[in-house]
């Protein structure tokens, strides 16, 4: 499998992941007592769909750039 492939599927799955946190923290908000640590749950998987994001929008520009050049 290539590189851009994989970082695709580990952003789709990233992104189900963090929407399953979310949801989880918006239950746990709903309690009378939630703990704190449940509200940061979702930062892990954000800084990651970040990471991916954004190497998955300036890939087409350096793929572009990268045809230019040659």
């Amino acid at each position: 499998m290539r590189w851009n492939n994989i970082v695709r599927q580990t952003h789709r799955w990233t992104s189900i992941t963090f929407v399953v946190t979310v949801i989880v923290a918006f239950v746990a908000a709903a309690q009378a007592e939630p703990a704190e640590w449940l509200f940061y749950l979702p930062l892990p998987p954000l800084a990651l769909l970040l990471f991916t994001g954004l190497y998955l929008f300036v890939l087409p520009y350096a793929v572009r750039r990268r045809r230019t050049a040659s």
